[in-house]
């Protein structure tokens, strides 16, 4: 699996949520400014996440778009899956789509558990590493201002 920018510009635009979580809602052409992503594009990414519950909107002066939960309460995982479908390294581990050249046996795939073992990596390291992680990791560092 490999994430593309609408992935990445959709992590980028909910952890800079998420450092001004509390604030109230966040102008979606202030969160494209200091993410550096198009307002137009960052506009379908939001329409996805809020129809998914992840984030919320409120509409005229004083709106934008926040976080629908608290950062510690949304994981990596659940953006990547509403943003770019199943994390799947290949199709055959698709349970919907079964295309595989194997996947009607998948007892004879040799290769199978190797990309069994890959996809539950890929899944416990995005399912457990939450909004609040990623924060915090920027506080360390010191980059969390200036978002």
């Amino acid at each position: 699996m490999r994430v593309s920018t609408r992935g990445e510009y959709g992590v980028r635009a909910m952890f800079d949520l998420a450092l001004n979580y509390g604030s109230g809602p966040i102008p979606l052409r202030t969160v494209a400014a200091r993410q550096m992503v198009s307002e137009t594009y960052l506009e379908q990414l939001m329409g996805a996440l809020r129809k998914a519950g992840l984030v919320v909107s409120k509409r005229g002066a004083q709106g934008g778009y926040e976080l629908a939960d608290p950062p510690e309460r949304i994981t990596i995982g659940q953006i990547i899956r509403v943003l770019e479908g199943p994390i799947t390294p290949l199709d055959c581990l698709d349970t919907d789509s079964g295309t595989g050249p194997y996947c009607g046996q998948p007892e004879q795939c040799v290769l199978r558990g190797l990309w069994k073992q890959l996809q539950d990596s890929m899944e416990r390291v995005l399912d457990n590493t939450t909004l609040e992680d990623l924060r915090q990791n920027a506080i360390r560092l010191g980059v969390a201002q200036g978002q």
